[in-house]
């Protein structure tokens, strides 16, 4: 059975944002000549490997929704410089738009079922694929999405 993680994506407002902020970080390891991967840090370690790795994505919380996801293809365990055992959730750096589904805040990130994760844009019965982003985030904003 897939499994997925959901998590609070901390500093952006946008998907816009978080695009642009992977596209950094991706030049940022070119041109330091490191592997061209996406990862993210955290300190907690999934127990359920195998079960994220089977398809599995990590959904980003902007602004209180769920707004997109990205495919997980690695979890990397390691000890930083102080002592501290932590991962890397290693994603593909595609990002991929989903309905929005309101969650509320929390620290770390959490499971989340197949049955419990919302579908991709443009799958689903909304209209939202088809607003802008501007125009999609005044609306969240004023509570009407």
């Amino acid at each position: 059975m897939v499994l997925n993680l959901v998590k609070l994506c901390v500093g952006c407002s946008a998907i816009e944002e978080l695009a642009a902020w992977i596209d950094f970080r991706l030049d940022e390891r070119r041109q330091a000549g490191l592997s061209i991967e996406q990862f993210h840090t955290t300190r907690m370690v999934p127990k359920r490997i195998d079960e994220l790795l089977d398809g599995g994505s990590l959904y980003w919380v902007i602004k209180g929704n769920i707004q997109c996801r990205q495919r997980l293809t690695d979890i990397r365990t390691f000890t930083d410089d102080q002592g501290i055992s932590r991962c890397h959730l290693v994603l593909e750096p595609r990002i991929v738009p989903t309905e929005w589904q309101p969650r509320r805040a929390f620290q770390g990130w959490r499971y989340l079922s197949s049955e419990d994760v919302p579908m991709d844009e443009g799958q689903g019965k909304s209209g939202r694929a088809k607003l802008p982003p501007e125009l999609r985030n005044e609306l969240a904003s004023l509570g009407l999405l």
